[in-house]
């Protein structure tokens, strides 16, 4: 694992298929560590263990669903988080413990912020870190391409696009310090920014959106 701010811990990539890199985010945690995404690095699940192991894993969609979060679940007794809308996708693999309903905060400084539209249950995550930045994970709501900018994850016959309009309108409204994805095509996963460039960001992003309608 790589660390990649004071509090959090990046896994290796992986690859799943060609022109798609994953990876996953360890949130380390006083009371109790939160893993945002999946990976499938036995090696990567071993040095979780080192850095206090995971109470919490919090995927963003089904698409993060993977038999290593049996693996994670039964090694840290962690918690499975996942939004209701695709609670049957999840039973496939494993039932959540935590069912996303609405937008809330848990555990204190990790707001829950469905955003349907790459998939019926899509979720981003807002993380007040105490060591003073926001991290925002935005699953395949939005990704970094390969010019550098942020990009929609609207798939056709999979995305509802009218859904991802409005959910990057409410993403836009937020004031990130750093955006992480769980999926992109290049090879960097994350950006950091000042908190009022965000905007500008998700205007680029729903232009592209609107622009292939």
């Amino acid at each position: 694992m790589k660390q990649v701010q004071p509090d959090l811990w990046e896994t290796e990539p992986e690859y799943p298929f060609p022109g798609l890199i994953t990876r996953a985010y360890l949130l380390t945690r006083e009371d109790g560590n939160v893993l945002f995404y999946n990976t499938g690095h036995q090696h990567e699940i071993d040095a979780m263990a080192d850095r206090g192991g995971v109470a919490y894993q919090f995927l963003s969609h089904q698409d993060e669903l993977g038999e290593t979060l049996n693996v994670i679940g039964e090694r840290f007794d962690a918690r499975l988080g996942g939004h209701v809308n695709e609670q049957e996708a999840f039973a496939r693999i494993r039932r959540p413990d935590v069912l996303f309903h609405k937008r809330e905060t848990l555990l204190g400084n990790v707001e829950i912020i469905p955003t349907p539209g790459h998939s019926p249950g899509s979720v981003c995550f807002l993380v007040d870190s105490p060591h003073g930045k926001r991290y925002l994970f935005t699953g395949d709501t939005l990704f970094l391409n390969d010019d550098g900018g942020w990009q929609a994850g609207l798939i056709s016959g999979y995305s509802d696009r009218e859904a991802l309009v409005r959910s990057l309108k409410l993403l836009r409204d937020l004031r990130p310090d750093v955006v992480i994805s769980s999926a992109c095509p290049s090879g960097v996963g994350f950006e950091e920014m000042a908190p009022e460039d965000w905007p500008a960001k998700v205007d680029d992003a729903l232009t592209r959106v609107v622009e292939v309608a």
